[in-house]
C-alpha cells in the first residue's frame, strides 16, 4: 500500500523536488555574497557614517529572489488545494477506492497511508522551502529589525501551516466528495483560520507587556521614541494616544483623523506652527518639514522642537506589545496549535472513511 501511495504521487512529488533544487541552487550563488556584503560592508558603517546609503542599497538587491521568499505564505494553502483535497476526493469521483478495498487493504490501512505519505511529503516540503528563505533573507530580516513582520515566512511555523493546509484539504474532499468544490472550500477556510489566529490568537497566546509614558515622536538620535523594555524589534498590537484630559485622541501613533501626526505653518511663518488635531506649538521649529513622522530621519533641532511642543500639551501614550524574546514562543506555540488542528482534521477523516463512507 505504501509503494502504491508513493506511485500515485510520485510526480508531484518529483514537481515539487525540482522545485525546491531550482531555489536552493538559486539561494546558494546569492546568498553567501550577500551575508559577505553585509558583513564587510553594511555592519561596518556606522565608522564611515554613511549608514543610509549603503542600508538603501543593500536593501535594493536581489528583488526577485526576496519576492521569490514571500511564496512561503502560498506554499501551505497549494498544499491544502492540489495535494490534500484531491487526495480522497478524486479517488470518491472515480470510483477506484473499492477497486483497493478489494484488494485485501481495509479502509483504516488505505486512508492511513495515504495521510502519512503524502502528509509527510508535504511538510517536509514546506520545512525545507522555509529553511531555505530563512537562511537566505537573514542579513535583510537583520537590518528591517522587525522579526514579527515577517513571522509567518520564517522559521518553523510555515511547517504547521502546511501540515493543518493539507489535512484540512484531505477532510473537506472526505466530506464533500467532489474535487473542485473540496479545493473551494480549502482555501476559504485556510483563509478564515489564518485571519483568525494572526488577528484573534496570536496576540493572546502569551499576556502582553504594557508601557505607558509621555507621547514622543523622536529621541534625541532621530530614531523611534517607545523605550519601553524590549521595544527593540517588539511586536506593537495597539497603541492609544491620551490628552491631558485623558481623552483618546489617536491610535497607532497617530493623532487626529487621518492617522498621522501633522505640523503646519501658521499662516506665511516658518516657525510658528500647529499641531492638527491638537493645538499651536508654543515652541518655534527650525525649516519646518510637512508630514513630520515616525520613519523620518530628522536632525537633532528638529527632534527637540518636535518633542518640545508636543510635551507642552501633555500628551500620553499607552502601548501593548510582544518584546522580541517571546518570538520563538510565540513560533513554538503557533506551531503546536497548528499541528494539533491537523492531527483532529486527520483523525476525522480517518473516521469518516471508515464509519460514513460507502
Amino acid at each position: 500500500m505504501i509503494w502504491l501511495a508513493w506511485r500515485q504521487f510520485r510526480l508531484q512529488t518529483c514537481v515539487a523536488v525540482g522545485l525546491l533544487v531550482a531555489v536552493a541552487i538559486a539561494f546558494a550563488l546569492t546568498g553567501p555574497h550577500n551575508v559577505h556584503v553585509y558583513d564587510t560592508v553594511v555592519r561596518t558603517c556606522a565608522s564611515r557614517g554613511d549608514c543610509p546609503s549603503v542600508t538603501q542599497s543593500f536593501l535594493g538587491r536581489d528583488h526577485l529572489l526576496r519576492d521569490l521568499s514571500l511564496a512561503a505564505i502560498l506554499i501551505p494553502v497549494l498544499v491544502g488545494m492540489f495535494w490534500g483535497a484531491p487526495l480522497i476526493a478524486r479517488e470518491m469521483e472515480t470510483g477506484s477506492f473499492r477497486l483497493a478495498w478489494t484488494q485485501s487493504v481495509t479502509r483504516s490501512r488505505w486512508v492511513a497511508v495515504k495521510l502519512a505519505v503524502v502528509g509527510i511529503a508535504c511538510v517536509s516540503v514546506a520545512g525545507l522551502y522555509s529553511l531555505l528563505v530563512t537562511w537566505w533573507s537573514s542579513p535583510f530580516d537583520t537590518i528591517n529589525d522587525n522579526p514579527f513582520s515577517i513571522f509567518d515566512l520564517r522559521d518553523i511555523v510555515p511547517i504547521g501551516y502546511a501540515a493543518f493546509a493539507f489535512a484540512l484539504g484531505v477532510s473537506a474532499g472526505v466530506m464533500i466528495r467532489r474535487t473542485l468544490p473540496a479545493m473551494a472550500a480549502t482555501l476559504v477556510a485556510f483563509a478564515g483560520v489564518r485571519v483568525a489566529v494572526t488577528q484573534w490568537v496570536r496576540p493572546r497566546l502569551i499576556s502582553p507587556l504594557h508601557h505607558s509614558g509621555p507621547f514622543k515622536l523622536f529621541t534625541t538620535n532621530g530614531s523611534p521614541a517607545f523605550s519601553g523594555k524590549g521595544a527593540a524589534g517588539a511586536w506593537i498590537t495597539s497603541e492609544v494616544t491620551y490628552n491631558a484630559k485623558g481623552k483618546v485622541i489617536g491610535h497607532n501613533g497617530g493623532i487626529g483623523a487621518n492617522g498621522g501626526v501633522n505640523f503646519q505653518p501658521v499662516g506665511n511663518s516658518s516657525a510658528k506652527v500647529v499641531l492638527q488635531g491638537v493645538g499651536q506649538c508654543p515652541n518655534n521649529f527650525p525649516n519646518l518639514q510637512r508630514g513630520v513622522n515616525r520613519s523620518n530621519q530628522v536632525s537633532h533641532a528638529m527632534s527637540e522642537a518636535v518633542n518640545k511642543c508636543l510635551a507642552s500639551f501633555h500628551l500620553r501614550d499607552a502601548v501593548t506589545y510582544q518584546p522580541v524574546s517571546r518570538y520563538w514562543a510565540l513560533q513554538w506555540y503557533e506551531l503546536s496549535i497548528f499541528i494539533v488542528l491537523a492531527l483532529l482534521l486527520a483523525g476525522i477523516s480517518w473516521w469518516w472513511v471508515r464509519r460514513r463512507l460507502n
